[in-house]
Formats: structure tokens, C-alpha cells, sequence
């Protein structure tokens, strides 16, 4: 009898792959297999040629990379000297999350559909595209793709003899369960403590707690948006960066949201508990220290604050003692109750603590094991670093815009990491980030003589303002910046700044004021006003371009002014024009780092 094993395998920025990877692990136990959930950089790749049977769900992210937690696989599965014949004892199927409003639509999945196929393997369905665009999101394509897989996978691995799917009424058991100590045992026992790790650099397990050195508001106060420049100090930690990278911070939910979750659940946030897995080989939560409260727990690794997605629901449905409140979870679970959910959640984006709130007889019915299973960690949030360690040295500087908006709730809605952030104030004491740094998606020329060229609006400003401090710092003058926000009054960040290295030589600087005249001027309509100077640039002295900020309109505005000063300048054919650019973003000339 062969044995019934089944990998599950994920790549997720943002978690929503994870969930999925979860959920298809879920599937899993009630058809019996023995499942390993994991993603794709803490699995040991040597042992991917002994599996017999894997589910690889991976999300795109940026300009077609793959997340961060399958960097190292990604290297990895794309060595030149691996035998074609090296994945032959392998089913296996792909699953891809992205969003088609990017060019590089789910070019992971498919990337690594064909690579695992080039490797010997054998794939069980064709790769399964899901679409954040979509009405019903990723899972108009997931629920449809699972039924067919699992037919698949019970024709080659049929249940034993005597054993049924578990049917969807029954509830799984928790992950963990939680061992309660006595009030005095987290003094008296050391041996839980857990042991400091030896020096080195910041990372998302040990991140540097650096001191906050000033928060100032950097828009006018009768201004719509508050934007932050905040400075924190990093001396001892080791932290190196150049421009173009990125600081990643871990945030925490605020006093108030934890005090109303505790009370929900009727929790006691002074407990003090240790985590065990319910079986043997799943792996304790790398982010959360052990032993815990309660009050950790919700503070620094519930993610309550994020709008709950189907999973959430169809968990706390099995603990629901009311029925006309099973039947609404029930719905919300079910593949036909999606368009319901997504308007009662994503529309609003109504927060995990709001939707508890809705259904106060399952909530205070919630068993505390189930708390890791029913909501998520808070993810790091990154930020371009703004500032140059050759003009600052032992610090990073960051742009952070203020997330607060209306939807139909009463309530505003808030970013969890930028609200944090703002609401600290390094003058009342010492205050606290944990922060470490990776690498950004955008590399500024090796050469300083090269010209560059960079195109910010709004906050996509910081990475520039970086690399102009290190390029004048290394005395370098080809800068040139496209600058657009509303009012030159109100949201012209850094202002006096760049007027002095304008002064100085050092800076060509075009603003854009959306607001301040009749008719709207954007960042787009500079770059046309300006195409001579633009096309001397990049055809005479093979500048580089850069771009940052919103992805909605924006990028593909900017690409198009782009495209008519090569018409216009160097009398180049629209098709010519479109290659042009495009043989720029090959060679790295024309780099772009766009978020939604």
C-alpha cells in the first residue's frame, strides 16, 4: 500500500498564499493524508526529490519576483546543473495568486509550472491562475481547481479501506494547544527563558529594537494627509544599507483594540501559557517567544486589526451555539456565499475585531487553542529607506503617509502599521521600533557618473531622496527629479531641501501641483514639457530612469509620456518607442518599484 503523503509547498508576501496553502492542508486531513504545510525557504530542498506528491501555491509579487519566502528555492530550482531527470517520481500541481491589472500576471506560477515539468515531473492538472481582480477574487479559480485536484489525487491514492472524508460539519483539531502556568512559574523556571542569540545581523526572528528619534509631520495641518519623517537610531546593530533598499517593520496592535478582544473572548490577558503542536513534526511559530501571555499574544502576534478572509469564517462557524449566527458564518464559508462576504468585508474593509463583535454568542464561545488557527501573524510592513547612510550615518529616515480613510463603517478605517507608528512620541521617552533590512528591488548605477533620472510622486519620493544624499555625498551632479503631489503649501515634502541642492548644482528638480491651478498637472505632463532635456539624457549620456509610487493610474501615465518624448526627441516609430523601453527595463536602466 503505497503511503499517503502530500506536501504542501508555499510562497506568500502578503499571506493570502499561506491561507490558501492551509486551507488545501485542511482538505487534506479529512481525506486522510499525512500533510506537511510549509514555505517553500524553511522546507530542506534536498529532500524535494523523495516526494512523491506536491502542491506548490505561490503568489507573484513587484515586477514578476517571487516572495520573499522562496528566494532561496526560486535560486535554487533554477541551477543549471540540476538533471532533467531529478523530479521523475513526482505529481505534482501548481497553484498561482496574482492580480492581472500587473503585466506580469502570475509569472511565478507558470514559471515554476514549466521548471518542475523540465525537472521530470508529472503534473496532475494545468497551472491554476487566480486573479485578485476577479468579483469573487482567487477563489473563482481555487474552489473549481481543488475539486477537480482532489478527484485527481483519490484516483491515485484512494482512501483506505473502511475510512470516509471527514465531512466539512466536523471540526478539525487545533494546531497547538496551550499549556496555562502558574502566575509564579515564569519567574522561577529560567529554564523557559528563552536564550539570546548570538550577535548577528537584524532579521524578522531577531529584529533590532531601535530608538525612535524624532516623528515630525511633514504636511501642512489643515492638510487632508498626515506624512511622517521618522528617524530611528540604528548605531550597534550592524544595519548596513544603500539607496533603493528597504526597512522592515514589525507593528503591534493598539491598548484599546486588545483590552475589547480579551473581553469578547473573555480572556485573561495576564495568562501565562507555553505552546505544543498537536502532532509530532509541526513547528512552533518562529515569532512568538515562549512562554507568552495572553496580552503578548493579542499585542504582537494576532493580526485582529485585517480584514478576516473566507477561512476565518468557516472555522468559527463550527464554534457557533446560535444558529441564526452558524447560518451567516455558514454562508460566508460556502463558495455560493462569497459576493455576500466580499461586501460584508472586503467593500468595507471591516476588521477582524469588527466582524467578532458582529457575532457575540460564537465569539465568547471561542476556545483559546483555536486563536493561532482562526487569525493570522501581523505581517512586517516595508518601507523604502529615505535617507543615505553617507549623509546620516547610524540612521534610516522613512516616509510614512498616514493610512486613514471612510468606507460605509462609522468608523474610519487605519493602517495598522502607520497608525502605530504615528501615534509615538520619542520626546515623552525612550521608545522602541523592531526594525531590520533587506535588500530593495532598485539598484542605483555603480558608476556615479551616470545620470539618473527618478520620478516620485507622493511618498514614492523616499528612495530617491536616499540616493540623491548618497550621490551628493560622493559629489555627484547628473540628478534629476520629478517631484508631483497637490499643493506646493501643503505637501511639498522636503522642500527646502532640494531648493538648497538646486542652488547648489546638484539637483534638476521638476515639481508637478496637481491642485494648484485649473486644470490638473501631473508628473506625466513634466516629463513631456521636458522631453529635450529627457532624451539627451538617456540617448546621449545613457541615464537611468527610475519610478516609485501608486500603482493605480500612475505608471502606466508615466510610461506613456515616456514613450511620445522618444517619438517627439528622437524620432522613433510608436512601435520603436514601446522596444526602446522596454530594452531599458532589460538592461536594469528603466527600473520601477509600484505598490497598490
Amino acid at each position: 500500500m503505497t503511503e499517503r503523503r502530500l506536501l504542501i509547498l508555499f510562497g506568500s508576501q502578503t499571506g493570502t498564499a499561506q491561507d490558501t496553502a492551509e486551507r488545501i492542508g485542511r482538505e487534506a486531513k479529512r481525506r486522510h493524508f499525512q500533510c506537511r504545510v510549509e514555505a517553500l525557504d524553511s522546507y530542506d530542498v534536498a529532500n524535494l526529490i523523495n516526494e512523491l506528491l506536491v502542491v506548490f501555491v505561490c503568489a507573484t509579487t513587484g515586477q514578476g519576483d517571487p516572495p520573499d519566502n522562496m528566494k532561496m528555492f526560486w535560486r535554487f530550482l533554477f541551477r543549471k546543473n540540476l538533471p532533467p531527470t531529478s523530479l521523475c517520481q513526482m505529481d505534482y500541481a501548481v497553484l498561482g495568486l496574482g492580480d492581472s491589472s500587473y503585466p506580469k500576471f502570475n509569472f511565478i506560477a507558470k514559471k515554476l509550472y514549466k521548471r518542475v515539468l523540465q525537472l521530470g515531473g508529472n503534473p496532475l492538472l494545468p497551472v491554476a491562475l487566480g486573479d485578485d481582480q476577479h468579483d469573487l477574487g482567487p477563489d473563482a479559480v481555487v474552489d473549481p481547481w481543488l475539486l477537480a485536484l482532489w478527484d485527481k489525487i483519490l484516483a491515485l491514492y484512494p482512501l483506505p479501506p473502511g475510512l470516509e472524508v471527514i465531512s466539512p460539519d466536523v471540526c478539525l483539531p487545533p494546531r497547538y494547544t496551550l499549556h496555562y502556568l502558574a502566575e509564579d512559574s515564569l519567574h522561577s523556571d529560567s529554564s523557559l527563558l528563552q536564550p539570546t542569540p548570538p550577535r548577528a545581523l537584524p532579521s524578522e526572528l531577531h529584529p533590532f529594537a531601535a530608538r525612535m528619534v524624532s516623528n515630525q509631520r511633514i504636511t501642512a495641518e489643515s492638510h487632508f494627509q498626515d506624512v511622517r519623517l521618522i528617524e530611528f537610531d540604528v548605531t550597534g546593530s550592524g544595519i548596513t544599507f544603500s539607496a533603493g533598499d528597504v526597512v522592515m517593520i514589525q507593528p503591534q496592535n493598539c491598548p484599546e483594540d486588545v483590552q475589547q478582544f480579551c473581553q469578547l473572548l473573555r480572556l485573561d490577558p495576564d495568562k501565562c501559557f507555553l505552546l505544543k503542536p498537536t502532532e509530532p513534526g509541526t513547528a512552533l511559530p518562529a515569532h512568538l517567544l515562549q512562554p507568552c501571555t495572553i496580552r503578548h499574544l493579542v499585542t504582537h502576534y494576532l493580526d485582529i486589526s485585517c480584514v478576516p478572509r473566507r477561512s476565518f469564517f468557516e472555522l468559527l462557524s463550527h464554534f457557533s451555539t446560535n444558529e441564526l449566527e452558524r447560518e451567516k458564518l455558514q454562508e460566508f464559508s460556502s463558495a455560493q456565499g462569497q459576493e455576500e462576504l466580499y461586501s460584508y468585508c472586503n467593500r468595507p474593509r471591516r476588521t477582524t475585531l469588527e466582524a467578532l463583535w458582529d457575532f457575540p454568542h460564537t465569539t465568547s464561545a471561542i476556545p483559546p487553542e483555536y486563536l493561532l488557527d482562526l487569525i493570522p501573524r501581523i505581517r512586517p510592513r516595508a518601507f523604502s529607506i529615505a535617507s543615505s547612510m553617507l549623509a546620516h550615518p547610524g540612521r534610516i529616515q522613512i516616509l510614512v503617509a498616514v493610512v486613514r480613510y471612510k468606507t460605509r463603517l462609522s468608523k474610519p478605517r487605519r493602517g495598522l502599521c502607520s497608525t502605530w507608528l504615528a501615534s509615538l512620541n520619542p520626546e515623552q521617552g525612550d521608545v522602541r521600533v523592531p526594525l531590520w533590512v533587506k535588500k530593495g528591488g532598485m539598484k542605483f548605477p555603480a558608476d556615479p557618473d551616470t545620470p539618473v533620472i527618478m520620478i516620485g510622486p507622493g511618498t514614492g519620493v523616499a528612495p530617491f531622496r536616499a540616493a540623491i544624499q548618497e550621490r551628493v555625498a560622493q559629489g555627484q551632479k547628473g540628478n534629476c527629479l520629478f517631484f508631483g503631489c497637490r499643493q506646493k503649501s501643503k505637501d511639498f515634502y522636503c522642500q527646502a531641501e532640494w531648493e538648497e541642492l538646486v542652488t547648489k548644482g546638484f539637483l534638476m528638480l521638476f515639481t508637478a501641483f496637481s491642485r494648484d491651478q485649473e486644470e490638473k498637472v501631473y508628473v506625466q505632463h513634466r516629463i513631456r514639457e521636458n522631453g529635450q532635456l529627457l532624451w539627451e539624457l538617456l540617448n546621449g549620456q545613457s541615464a537611468h530612469i527610475y519610478l516609485a509610487g501608486n500603482a493605480k493610474q500612475m505608471p502606466a501615465a508615466v510610461a506613456e509620456a515616456l514613450q511620445s518624448v522618444l517619438q517627439l526627441e528622437g524620432g522613433l516609430s510608436p512601435s520603436e518607442a514601446e522596444e526602446y523601453l522596454s530594452a531599458l527595463e532589460r538592461s536594469q536602466r528603466f527600473q520601477s518599484e509600484t505598490w497598490s
